[in-house]
């Protein structure tokens, strides 16, 4: 039978699981599989595992659970082991990784920021500021038939628009990474340019959470900040 995997936590982790149960339907038993030094929280792994809301919740409930009584290893939703066997492989093979991982974020918990800015707005900046950009934007509407104006308009937008995302993505990370232990960078989506999650202190949350708050009201109106959390600490695994 393949084993789920929910959470690694140390040896000495409390493990009140009392009423907890696992993904699948019905839903699965929770078990441990122990080292000497570390605990792997498992369950036999359902066939035919999808991400619907009822297992993602049952999954994020265990780990929620562990991590309200110490630090704790999330796994992503769905990571299946061969048996129980392999996991105990895992954990003696990556004892000294894992250890170090939970030290890290002990006390801690996950926020993810996402910062997207109004394109038009965006635009409109760069046609103001960029005296290249104006002069082949006045070309381009003189000649419409100017094909390479065209291009190089567009090729120098675009490199504006980047340059432009770029600055205020480190600008806004600078700002805030003092207020939490890490930062992880995640690849930006289609409509946010900054992308990315910070590991905080719970006692300091509501001080990150103030900043994070003071830094879009540092900026204008077309700047949206979208802040979620506390998260079991994913990114930083």
């Amino acid at each position: 039978m393949a084993t789920y995997l929910y959470a690694i936590t140390g040896a000495e982790h409390p493990l009140q699981l009392s009423g907890v149960t696992g993904v699948g339907d019905p839903a699965a038993r929770l078990r441990t599989v122990k080292t000497k030094d570390l605990c792997a929280v498992v369950s036999d792994a359902p066939d035919g595992l999808r991400a619907k809301r009822r297992d993602v919740a049952a999954h994020q409930s265990v780990q929620e659970r562990l991590l309200a009584d110490g630090a704790a290893l999330p796994m992503r939703f769905g990571l299946v082991g061969p048996d129980d066997a392999q996991v105990v492989s895992a954990l003696e093979e990556h004892r000294d990784t894992y250890t170090q991982r939970l030290k890290e974020i002990d006390g801690c918990r996950e926020y993810h920021l996402k910062v997207a800015r109004d394109v038009d707005d965006l635009l409109r900046e760069i046609v103001r500021e960029s005296a290249e950009v104006q002069q082949l934007n006045d070309r381009t509407r003189q000649n419409p038939d100017a094909y390479d104006a065209k291009v190089a308009l567009g090729e120098l937008i675009s490199q504006e628009v980047e340059a432009r995302h770029d600055r205020a993505r480190t600008d806004i990370v600078a700002r805030l990474a003092p207020a939490a232990v890490r930062t992880a960078n995640i690849e930006p989506t289609k409509r946010h340019f900054l992308n990315v999650s910070f590991l905080v202190e719970q006692e300091k949350a509501a001080a990150f959470s103030e900043a994070v708050h003071a830094e879009a009201g540092r900026r204008t109106d077309a700047y949206a900040f979208s802040l979620h959390g506390p998260l079991p600490p994913y990114s930083f695994v």
